[in-house]
């Protein structure tokens, strides 16, 4: 059954788009804030289909990243306790405790780490403004770490370029058929 093939195909023809790079920007916004969906599942193919604008994406990547993570830095400070309950409901409430238990540890640490942890960005971008963490160096710390990550995806990609596109339509199914095997056995695991 071909279905992550054809999604594949999809996707890569969606990251050449003219209108791609305004939708990885919005998407980029949104997710540190509020949006479950990490810009890496546009940043990586948009990267993959045109590795010469690759550092091009990462850079708006990150920016965008940044000033969403601004307004969730400002949701924290002014409307914690409306968000709060869709916390809770989403299950991020466990996440968003561990993630303020970290700042008061680590602060400036926490942040740069939040760019490569499995943790959604969003919650430590919303803890950082409850804790009331000082504004620039959450900002320093974010360029930092949403930095590397998004430089670090849009490298791989392009250093692959057309011969990993290539190779990664060929095994698209293997690779897809194989995560939902993976997944299924941990949800078992750990239900």
């Amino acid at each position: 059954m071909k279905i992550f093939s054809t999604l594949y195909a999809k996707a890569m023809g969606w990251a050449r788009h003219p209108k791609a790079p305004y939708y990885l920007g919005g998407l980029s916004f949104a997710e540190s804030s509020f949006f479950p969906i990490p810009p890496d599942v546009m940043l990586a193919p948009m990267s993959l289909a045109k590795p010469d604008k690759a550092w091009k994406y990462a850079f708006l990547t990150t920016i965008t990243s940044v000033l969403g993570g601004i307004l969730g830095y400002f949701i924290g400070v002014f409307a914690f306790d409306f968000i709060e309950p869709i916390l809770h409901s989403r299950g991020y409430l466990d996440r968003f405790e561990l993630a303020k238990s970290w700042f008061e540890s680590w602060g400036f640490w926490a942040i740069l780490l939040a760019g490569f942890s499995p943790i959604p960005y969003k919650v430590f971008t919303i803890a950082s403004g409850v804790v009331g963490m000082a504004f620039l160096p959450f900002v320093i710390a974010s360029l930092l770490g949403r930095g590397l990550r998004f430089f670090m995806v849009a490298g791989l990609m392009a250093w692959g370029g057309a011969p990993m596109e290539k190779k990664l339509h060929k095994y698209t199914d293997i690779i897809g058929w194989g995560l939902v095997v993976i997944f299924a056995i941990a949800w078992l695991i750990l239900r």
